[in-house]
């Protein structure tokens, strides 16, 4: 039941994440407006929720003594996938605050990349550019803030839960399914064997004709040399 949890938490976080770096590559675009400001603020913050639930489910579920073997290398491998995830939340959350911070949606001498607005329309309501100004300020000292937040969730799972990333291997495949590829790899090998033997014939013997002329070829032209 935990296992299945877990699971489901660390495929919603999945799409969440995957979602927000679809967002963040839009901003400082055409499509960048303070609508797409707040749905990334939005689904930041519910990445964010996600990442805690499977991270509260996890650490429970590894530091459970009574867990078995097989279950425990479950919990591993999705304990190496979350912490992944987390990873590339905060490598997105980092590009966010680079573009937010190198295109502000409110400033007349920075206006955005293929918008089709020009920079002295952008001027012509200095108070309200001021206004916006300070909220887009705001929304990037919120997301350092949440960007710390997630560095010390990493390091947090890292003190209470000891699973060496190396020392995780993914999951194999049932011994049904090993014994059915290994019998038709082994019947391939057969008749790939059976057919390139005489494939190997052939070219030896079209190798030592060639060689048979080639060396024909050399001597008529030293006895032609002699002769003349």
């Amino acid at each position: 039941m935990a296992r299945e949890e877990c699971k489901a938490l660390l495929n919603a976080l999945n799409k969440v994440i995957a979602y927000y770096h679809h967002q963040v590559l839009t901003v400082g675009g055409s499509g960048d407006s303070r609508n797409l400001r707040e749905d990334l603020q939005n689904t930041r913050q519910k990445a964010q929720e996600l990442a805690v639930a499977t991270r509260i489910r996890l650490t429970m579920a590894l530091r459970d003594q009574d867990l078995g073997t097989e279950e425990r290398a479950e919990f591993e491998c999705l304990w190496v996938a979350f912490s992944g995830c987390l990873d590339l939340l905060e490598v997105d959350m980092q590009r966010a605050l680079a573009l937010g911070a190198m295109f502000p949606l409110h400033s007349p001498g920075r206006p955005l990349v293929c918008t089709g607005l020009k920079a002295n329309c952008l001027s012509t309501h200095s108070l309200r550019h001021e206004a916006h100004s300070d909220l887009d300020v705001a929304n990037l000292r919120d997301l350092e803030r949440e960007i710390l937040h997630v560095r010390e969730m990493i390091h947090d799972m890292e003190l209470k839960v000891n699973v060496p990333l190396w020392t995780v291997q993914t999951r194999q495949a049932s011994s049904a399914e090993v014994l059915a590829s290994t019998g038709a790899s082994s019947a391939g090998s057969v008749s790939v064997e059976d057919h390139t033997e005489p494939c190997d014939l052939s070219k030896a013997l079209a190798a030592t004709l060639f060689g048979a002329v080639l060396l024909a070829t050399v001597v008529l032209a030293v006895c032609v040399a002699k002769l003349s």
